[in-house]
């Protein structure tokens, strides 16, 4: 589909301002729009890394290396692109990623323990033959914007000059 055809359908000027509103709310909005991307990568890569350690450990090993590798993954992503933090020294480097990751254990305490309080709240709805699905669905939205907030406000806060 050339220019041609996407001018046949939206003309020259709707483009220009709709193409302008698209930038400027990813200039606006960048840090959350790459949070996002870079959170579905990650739940990518922890998916692929299980599966494939599952072959040769058991699901529990397997799942424990997935969120490992995952989780340091999604450091150096939210790092360079996300949070855009600098490095500095190994020795900061190495305090921010302890930071990363403590965060990360913390969130997943929460989870751990936020899911059956929801359900013992009554949230215990199955979806799709998924049991306590909607308690599972909030759970994880706590979670990404508890990560997020870490991520941003202690772990990759930026230094005052």
């Amino acid at each position: 589909m050339g220019d041609y055809a996407v001018s046949a359908i939206i003309p020259a000027g709707k483009r220009d301002a709709i193409l302008s509103t698209i930038k400027n709310y990813y200039i606006k909005y960048k840090e959350q729009l790459l949070y996002i991307v870079f959170g579905a990568a990650t739940t990518l890569i922890n998916w692929i890394v299980y599966t494939l350690f599952l072959f040769v450990v058991p699901f529990q090993i397997s799942n424990a290396i997935a969120w490992f590798l995952s989780v340091l993954f999604a450091y150096f992503v939210n790092k360079m692109f996300v949070f855009e933090s600098k490095f500095i020294s190994v020795k900061q480097t190495i305090k921010e990623m302890a930071l990363f990751y403590g965060a990360r254990m913390l969130s997943g305490v929460f989870e751990i323990a936020g899911l059956p309080f929801l359900v013992f709240l009554g949230l215990n709805q199955q979806v799709f033959g998924i049991e306590a699905a909607f308690a599972k669905v909030i759970i994880s939205v706590i979670v990404i914007v508890l990560n997020y907030f870490f991520s941003k406000f202690v772990v990759f806060r930026k230094k005052q000059e």
